[in-house]
């Protein structure tokens, strides 16, 4: 399977690995990787660096939004390999490092195996590496607040629900908003499109998710890049909006 690689922006490019995406920020000749995908998702990950005209080396770090397997795939191999720095936020570390996990149970998975999509969802997690545990030996909280010296100049934003640590990533010169698993457009398990929380298996504290919405509502952009599902063009306020009305 080939990831596709869109074109968002001026040096910003979606990535739709398989069932989750990824970002990448390129500047001259720098990049800044957003997520990683599924450990099985490597391949289609640094092919499209190359399809952007970048390569491994050239990521002047890596940002996690958050420590679960489908994002946190191949951050250790480019740390280890590269010498990449791995960054995400301070309550984030320690889950990234694997001193602890927040991730829907197996068991969970099974109780929920009749719902739609669940069950090939759940296929497709064992064939990518999603049970696996790629834990990052050196993950390194952001170095300051306010936005990174980094190609793109993310600007942390905390989100805590989905995980303690989650964190969105905002692009204010560019009216952009790397929102992860905080909010997305959908999922394999989702019947629905459109800005919607995951369903409620997925997140460790769900109410506490659905409160980070108000906090991606007052960022200022119209062009949401999600963990999973497509690009969704509109003002993020209303997005957020959106979700919060299918969330209750």
């Amino acid at each position: 399977m080939r990831a596709r690689v869109r074109h968002v922006g001026e040096g910003i490019h979606l990535v739709h690995g398989s069932h989750t995406n990824w970002v990448i920020l390129t500047e001259g000749d720098a990049v800044t990787l957003v997520d990683t995908g599924y450990p099985g998702d490597r391949a289609q990950l640094l092919a499209s660096l190359a399809e952007v005209g970048s390569a491994p080396e050239a990521v002047a770090a890596v940002l996690i939004t958050h420590a679960h397997n489908d994002h946190l795939g191949s951050a250790e191999y480019l740390r280890a390999a590269h010498g990449t720095p791995v960054l995400l936020h301070e309550a984030e570390v320690p889950h990234a490092r694997r001193d602890f996990l927040q991730q829907v149970p197996v068991g969970t998975v099974l109780r929920n195996a009749w719902r739609p999509g669940v069950l090939p969802w759940a296929v497709h997690v064992l064939r990518s590496g999603g049970t696996e545990q790629h834990p990052v030996t050196s993950p390194e909280p952001f170095p300051a607040d306010g936005p990174l010296d980094l190609p793109g100049r993310p600007v942390p934003v905390h989100t805590p629900g989905h995980t303690d640590g989650h964190c969105a990533y905002h692009l204010p010169d560019a009216g952009v908003v790397i929102s992860g698993d905080a909010l997305v457009s959908g999922h394999a398990t989702s019947r629905t499109t459109g800005p919607q929380l995951l369903p409620g298996m997925f997140h460790h504290d769900r109410a506490r998710t659905a409160a980070s919405l108000d906090i991606l509502a007052g960022l200022d952009g119209d062009v949401l890049l999600p963990g999973h599902g497509p690009v969704h063009r509109g003002p993020v306020k209303d997005a957020a909006r959106r979700a919060r009305e299918r969330a209750f």
